[in-house]
Formats: structure tokens, C-alpha cells, sequence
């Protein structure tokens, strides 16, 4: 299975988020899926992959390649497709991915997590999402999530995504 990671390249995160990325790394190389990822080389994107590559996986970066400005590529992919822009990164996500795992990350996780929501929504996929809530990085969005439900602005509540609050919940949840 392709396992596509969404999840922040930041280098100035707390330890206890990118050691969780790097054992997620770890189990999807040993279960033995592939990783599909932004290809950043830092931050969640970075910890997972480099769990990933430790135990001999196998990764498919995808990026634009004016991305290096900003973050190191991860060197150690399988293969790398460079694309033209962050939309056309987003669409190689979908079209090479079978599921999807939201990692704690910023404004651009969060993008890329709403748009896939959006997408399997309007029915446009079926693939599974799995929010990865690591020490409850996500609760204030899930009651933001639930009070616009409460509010009527979401249309009848069907389950898009699943949490899991650890890596064996990730893996129940993609049986």
C-alpha cells in the first residue's frame, strides 16, 4: 500500500512529534508499504522518512524543486517526482497514494488535509484518512470541526476521517 504522509518540514519542532514520525516510518517500511510524502528531508516529512529508509523501504518524494529553497529534499527517496507548483504536488499525492495520514504540521498540512476531506467528501476518492493526533495536537480542531457540524454549516456528518491517537490505531485503521 502507498501511504501518503501529510505533516510540517520544520526544523523547530518538539522532539516528541518527529520521534513519533520516525516510528511510523519504521512500521510502514516493516509492514512493508511505501511512503509517499512531500520530500522534505526535515521535520515530520524528514522523521518519517528517515525511519522509512533505516529499515530498508521504500519512499516516493514528491516536490517542486524550488521547495529546496526553503527545506532540504530528503536525498534517500526511491524516486522523486519533481512537479511545477504545490497544486499539481497535491494531485501526484492523490493519484500515487492509497491512503493518507494528517501529521501534526502547519498552514500547508492543514491545506492539504482540507482538501483531501474536500475531495473524498464530494466523492471524488475513497481512500482512507487518518488524522495522526499526536499528544492531542489536533483536539482544538476537532471541536472546531464539531461545533461547525453543531451549527449547520457541515452537511450530514458522515465519518470522512478516522483518529488515531497511536501507530497501531493508524494500521487498525487501515485493515
Amino acid at each position: 500500500m502507498n501511504i501518503c504522509l501529510y505533516g510540517s518540514g520544520s526544523r523547530r519542532i518538539d522532539e516528541i512529534y518527529t520521534d513519533k514520525a520516525y516510528e511510523l516510518g519504521c512500521a510502514i517500511a516493516k509492514k512493508g508499504h511505501t511512503l509517499v510524502f512531500g520530500g522534505g528531508d526535515t521535520g515530520m516529512m524528514g522523521a518519517c522518512a528517515h525511519g522509512v529508509h533505516d529499515n530498508n523501504g521504500r519512499s516516493l518524494g514528491i516536490a517542486p524543486q524550488w521547495i529546496g529553497d526553503f527545506e532540504p529534499l530528503c536525498e534517500n527517496c526511491s524516486d522523486f517526482i519533481y512537479v511545477d507548483s504545490m497544486d499539481e504536488r497535491k494531485k501526484e499525492f492523490e493519484k500515487h497514494s492509497d491512503a493518507f495520514i494528517i501529521s501534526p504540521g502547519g498552514i500547508g498540512t492543514l491545506d492539504e488535509f482540507f482538501e483531501i476531506i474536500t475531495l473524498k467528501k464530494l466523492k471524488q476518492h475513497n481512500k482512507e484518512i487518518i488524522v495522526f493526533n499526536i499528544d492531542g495536537f489536533f483536539d482544538k480542531m476537532f471541536e472546531m470541526i464539531d461545533e461547525m457540524d453543531k451549527k449547520g454549516f457541515l452537511y450530514k456528518q458522515e465519518e470522512i476521517f478516522k483518529i488515531a491517537n497511536s501507530i497501531d490505531e493508524i494500521f487498525q485503521c487501515l485493515k
